[in-house]
Order: structure tokens, then sequence, then C-alpha cells
């Protein structure tokens, strides 16, 4: 815990640093977009066939023990924010977990539109085969749909997970095969994670810590992408996380999401907004960039 609290900190201070002498995406070195871009363009996720909008709504912010901010927001306010982020800006992609305790709000929305028009990508801390197996009979029943887009083994952080989990992975494997979910994978947390999902072939969906200041991320982003760039190669599905790195580049959202998009590593992103407001400069930042 001190030698992450120490990096997170000598990241932190860094990146003020690096943002302090690099005052716009040109002076990044970042090459232009070879395309216009949009917060609702339609991207595909790898090879899953899965087809969403570039930009997922987070809904897990500071999110942990079955609570985040968008959850505090309170249950009618972030129901309308979902909403709002489907109807008025056109976000299909809906990032959820039982972490964050999301579940019911994604559902309250979820009822309300096409359930073929969105997609639901989640989360469990469960590494056990039975446990995970009444993790996803709840999540349904919770998220109130008999199918989920996109299950994830969350946080993984060692190198032999792929081995030592191999319960739990069968369990996803078996719910796609009967179309429970559609698609599974991992969220990563450390390097020697990353490199093992990068090798494994079950691995179908990565959600993967990106920024330009490498604030809590796996390892310096040079490092990241090398890794990012063979799941890419094998056909993985590729979605971004900690993009403002975790609130350190708030300041700088603008390059940060260009630098995102700059690196033509990620097939699309989840930010956390907590407000219209957020919201709709978010999908301003990304139209701009």
């Amino acid at each position: 815990m001190l030698r992450r609290d120490f990096l997170r900190r000598s990241a932190k201070g860094l990146g003020a640093a690096w943002l302090a002498s690099n005052s716009s995406a040109a002076l990044l070195g970042l090459e232009p977009l070879s395309q216009k871009v949009t917060a609702q363009d339609e991207v595909v996720l790898g090879k899953t066939g899965i087809r969403t909008s570039r930009l997922a709504m987070g809904t897990g912010t500071i999110g942990f023990g079955g609570a985040s901010n968008q959850t505090r927001l309170g249950s009618n306010p972030f129901t309308r924010l979902l909403l709002d982020g489907y109807n008025d800006n056109g976000l299909r992609f809906f990032d959820t977990s039982d972490s964050y305790g999301s579940h019911p709000n994604v559902r309250d929305a979820v009822k309300q539109l096409p359930r073929d028009k969105v997609v639901i990508m989640t989360k469990s801390d469960t590494r056990s085969a039975a446990g995970l197996r009444r993790d996803l009979d709840r999540y349904r029943r919770e998220l109130g749909t008999d199918m989920i887009d996109i299950v994830l083994i969350h946080c993984v952080t060692e190198g032999d997970w792929t081995t030592r989990y191999r319960g739990a992975m069968d369990v996803l494997s078996e719910a796609k095969q009967k179309g429970v979910i559609r698609a599974h994978g991992c969220s990563c947390h450390t390097i020697e994670a990353l490199r093992a999902a990068a090798a494994s072939p079950w691995v179908e969906i990565d959600l993967v810590r990106l920024n330009p200041i490498g604030s809590h991320m796996d390892a310096d982003p040079s490092v990241v992408i090398k890794e990012i760039k063979k799941m890419r190669a094998e056909g993985k599905g590729i979605v971004g996380m900690k993009i403002l790195g975790q609130g350190d580049l708030r300041d700088r959202p603008a390059e940060a999401i260009r630098y995102a998009l700059s690196t033509g590593v990620l097939d699309a992103f989840t930010i956390g907004a907590e407000s219209r407001k957020q919201q709709d400069d978010l999908t301003r930042k990304i139209a701009a960039a």
C-alpha cells in the first residue's frame, strides 16, 4: 500500500509538471486524427461483434463497497442522467459493476429503452466458480435482463490469474455458450495481469487504464500501449478507463481525451459524468478532438 501510494503521488506530481510544459494537444506530439470522431460513433469491440457507442457512461467514479459518486446522486437523478445520455447524447454503452452498486440504476434506465439498442458491461470481484455462477444470476435480476452483454473479472492483479481463476473463467465461457452473456474478459490493475490478458485467448474484452501521465495505470503509457497493440492484433476488444487519471486530469480533459483518441488503440472508453453539464461537455470535447 505504501508503494502504491508513493507511485500514485509521484505520477500525479510528474503529471502536473508534464501538463505545465505541454499547453496543447499539438505540443504533446500527437498525430492529427485521421477522421472526425464523436462520442456517439458506432464502434465494434474487437471480434465480439458487439456494436456500441464510442463513449460509455461510467457509473463508478470513486466506486467501491457498493456505492459511487453516481449512485450518491440519488436514484431518480442518476437514472435521468443515464436516460439523457442515451436519448440526447446518443450514448448506448452502460458501464456498471457490482462494487459500484449501480445495477438498479442501470436497470431503471434500460427498462425505458429498447434493450437491443444498449450494451451493458458489468464486472465481478468474485474469483470462485460457484460464487461467480451465483453472481450471474443475481446480476441479471438486479439489471432486469435475461442477458448481459459483457461480464468482466474485475481488477485482476496476479500474473498467473488466467491459471489461478480458471474455474471462474470456465463459468463465463459456459454462460456465453448458453446465451447468458455475449462476451467475457477482465479489467487489469497491474502490468503482469495485463500481459497475461494479452497472452490469453480467453480474453475477448479488456478494460485497460490509459492516460498521458500514467496516473493510476499499470505502467508507463508506452509500455501499456505495447501490450494493448498485442491484444488488438489478436482481435480483442479494448475499452479504455482512467482516461482522466481518476481526476488528476480533471482540469485538462480536452488533452486527455485527445490523447486517448490519438493512440489509436481503444475501441471505446468509459468516463463517469456526475451531471448533465459534465456529460454534455465530454461529448463536445470528443467531437472537438
